[in-house]
Protein backbone atom coordinates (compact mmCIF):
# COMPACT_ATOMS: atom_id res chain seq x y z
CA UNK A 1 0.00 0.00 0.00
CA UNK A 2 1.14 3.51 -0.86
CA UNK A 3 0.87 6.17 1.86
CA UNK A 4 0.73 9.78 0.67
CA UNK A 5 1.60 12.20 3.44
CA UNK A 6 1.01 15.85 2.66
CA UNK A 7 0.80 19.37 4.00
CA UNK A 8 -0.32 22.48 2.16
CA UNK A 9 -0.69 26.15 2.99
CA UNK A 10 -2.08 27.68 -0.20
CA UNK A 11 -3.50 24.69 -2.05
CA UNK A 12 -0.73 23.70 -4.48
CA UNK A 13 0.64 20.76 -2.48
CA UNK A 14 -2.88 19.70 -1.55
CA UNK A 15 -3.89 19.60 -5.23
CA UNK A 16 -0.73 17.64 -6.03
CA UNK A 17 -1.43 15.09 -3.27
CA UNK A 18 -5.06 14.69 -4.33
CA UNK A 19 -4.06 14.14 -7.96
CA UNK A 20 -1.42 11.57 -6.94
CA UNK A 21 -4.01 9.79 -4.79
CA UNK A 22 -6.46 9.68 -7.68
CA UNK A 23 -3.79 8.12 -9.91
CA UNK A 24 -2.65 5.69 -7.24
CA UNK A 25 -6.14 4.29 -6.77
CA UNK A 26 -6.15 3.20 -10.43
CA UNK A 27 -3.48 0.62 -9.61
CA UNK A 28 -4.23 -0.41 -6.04
CA UNK A 29 -4.59 0.58 -2.41
CA UNK A 30 -3.47 4.01 -1.32
CA UNK A 31 -4.04 6.10 1.80
CA UNK A 32 -3.97 9.89 1.66
CA UNK A 33 -3.13 11.47 5.00
CA UNK A 34 -2.41 14.95 6.29
CA UNK A 35 1.02 15.25 7.88
CA UNK A 36 -0.47 16.26 11.23
CA UNK A 37 -2.52 13.04 11.34
CA UNK A 38 0.09 10.54 10.15
CA UNK A 39 1.48 8.25 12.84
CA UNK A 40 4.15 5.61 13.22
CA UNK A 41 1.55 2.88 12.71
CA UNK A 42 0.44 4.42 9.42
CA UNK A 43 4.05 4.37 8.25
CA UNK A 44 4.57 0.77 9.40
CA UNK A 45 1.44 -0.37 7.54
CA UNK A 46 2.59 1.08 4.22
CA UNK A 47 4.95 -0.42 1.64
CA UNK A 48 5.87 2.89 0.00
CA UNK A 49 5.59 6.61 0.69
CA UNK A 50 4.95 9.78 -1.25
CA UNK A 51 5.83 12.91 0.71
CA UNK A 52 4.23 16.12 -0.58
CA UNK A 53 4.62 19.63 0.82
CA UNK A 54 5.39 23.21 -0.10
CA UNK A 55 8.74 24.84 0.29
CA UNK A 56 8.59 27.86 2.59
CA UNK A 57 11.66 29.96 3.37
CA UNK A 58 13.95 27.42 1.64
CA UNK A 59 12.71 24.45 3.67
CA UNK A 60 9.75 22.15 4.14
CA UNK A 61 6.79 23.57 6.03
CA UNK A 62 6.70 23.32 9.80
CA UNK A 63 3.85 20.81 9.96
CA UNK A 64 5.65 18.49 7.53
CA UNK A 65 8.85 18.84 9.56
CA UNK A 66 6.87 18.11 12.72
CA UNK A 67 5.59 14.88 11.13
CA UNK A 68 9.19 13.78 10.53
CA UNK A 69 10.28 14.92 14.01
CA UNK A 70 7.46 12.93 15.63
CA UNK A 71 8.08 9.74 13.69
CA UNK A 72 11.79 9.66 12.93
CA UNK A 73 13.19 7.83 15.97
CA UNK A 74 10.22 5.49 16.56
CA UNK A 75 10.61 4.25 12.95
CA UNK A 76 14.40 4.07 12.84
CA UNK A 77 15.45 0.57 11.75
CA UNK A 78 11.86 -0.51 11.01
CA UNK A 79 11.16 0.74 7.47
CA UNK A 80 14.52 0.27 5.77
CA UNK A 81 14.43 -0.46 2.04
CA UNK A 82 10.90 0.80 1.47
CA UNK A 83 10.23 2.95 -1.58
CA UNK A 84 9.62 6.69 -1.48
CA UNK A 85 9.15 9.66 -3.77
CA UNK A 86 8.55 13.36 -3.23
CA UNK A 87 6.48 16.21 -4.62
CA UNK A 88 7.34 19.79 -3.69
CA UNK A 89 5.33 22.94 -4.45
CA UNK A 90 7.60 25.98 -4.62
CA UNK A 91 7.75 29.54 -5.86
CA UNK A 92 10.95 29.32 -7.88
CA UNK A 93 13.17 26.68 -6.27
CA UNK A 94 12.06 23.70 -4.16
CA UNK A 95 15.49 22.18 -3.69
CA UNK A 96 15.77 23.11 0.00
CA UNK A 97 12.67 21.17 1.02
CA UNK A 98 13.72 18.36 -1.28
CA UNK A 99 17.15 18.10 0.35
CA UNK A 100 15.62 18.04 3.84
CA UNK A 101 13.29 15.16 3.00
CA UNK A 102 16.07 13.25 1.23
CA UNK A 103 18.31 13.53 4.29
CA UNK A 104 15.57 12.15 6.52
CA UNK A 105 14.81 9.36 4.03
CA UNK A 106 18.53 8.50 3.95
CA UNK A 107 18.50 8.13 7.75
CA UNK A 108 15.52 5.81 7.50
CA UNK A 109 17.32 3.94 4.68
CA UNK A 110 14.40 4.43 2.30
CA UNK A 111 14.91 3.87 -1.43
CA UNK A 112 14.06 6.71 -3.81
CA UNK A 113 12.16 5.18 -6.74
CA UNK A 114 11.22 8.28 -8.76
CA UNK A 115 12.84 11.59 -9.56
CA UNK A 116 11.65 14.46 -7.35
CA UNK A 117 8.64 16.29 -8.74
CA UNK A 118 9.10 19.98 -8.00
CA UNK A 119 6.33 22.29 -9.19
CA UNK A 120 7.34 25.94 -9.38
CA UNK A 121 4.43 28.38 -9.29
CA UNK A 122 6.57 31.46 -9.90
CA UNK A 123 5.09 33.26 -6.89
CA UNK A 124 7.46 36.01 -5.72
CA UNK A 125 5.58 38.89 -4.12
CA UNK A 126 3.98 38.53 -0.69
CA UNK A 127 0.52 38.68 -2.28
CA UNK A 128 1.40 35.97 -4.84
CA UNK A 129 3.02 33.76 -2.22
CA UNK A 130 0.02 33.95 0.13
CA UNK A 131 -2.60 33.56 -2.62
CA UNK A 132 -4.51 30.32 -3.17
CA UNK A 133 -2.75 28.35 -5.92
CA UNK A 134 -4.30 26.72 -8.97
CA UNK A 135 -2.19 24.23 -10.91
CA UNK A 136 -2.38 23.41 -14.59
CA UNK A 137 -3.98 20.22 -15.86
CA UNK A 138 -0.55 19.16 -17.14
CA UNK A 139 0.98 19.53 -13.68
CA UNK A 140 -1.85 17.63 -12.03
CA UNK A 141 -1.49 14.86 -14.62
CA UNK A 142 2.20 14.50 -13.70
CA UNK A 143 1.16 14.08 -10.05
CA UNK A 144 -1.51 11.57 -11.03
CA UNK A 145 1.01 9.62 -13.11
CA UNK A 146 3.47 9.52 -10.21
CA UNK A 147 0.84 8.15 -7.83
CA UNK A 148 -0.19 5.53 -10.39
CA UNK A 149 3.41 4.49 -11.03
CA UNK A 150 4.21 4.15 -7.33
CA UNK A 151 1.17 2.03 -6.56
CA UNK A 152 1.75 -0.01 -9.71
CA UNK A 153 5.35 -0.66 -8.66
CA UNK A 154 4.24 -1.76 -5.21
CA UNK A 155 1.58 -4.04 -6.70
CA UNK A 156 4.07 -5.67 -9.07
CA UNK A 157 6.67 -6.09 -6.33
CA UNK A 158 9.14 -3.87 -8.19
CA UNK A 159 9.79 -1.99 -4.94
Amino acid sequence: MLLIIWHSRTGAAEAMALAAHQGALIEGPCVLMRAEDATTSHMLNASAYLFCCPENLAGMTGLMKEFFDRNYYPLLGQIEGRAYATMIAAGTDGSGAQRQIDRIATGWRLKRVAEPLIVQTGAQTPAEILARKTLSDETLQMCCDLGQALTGGVGLGVF
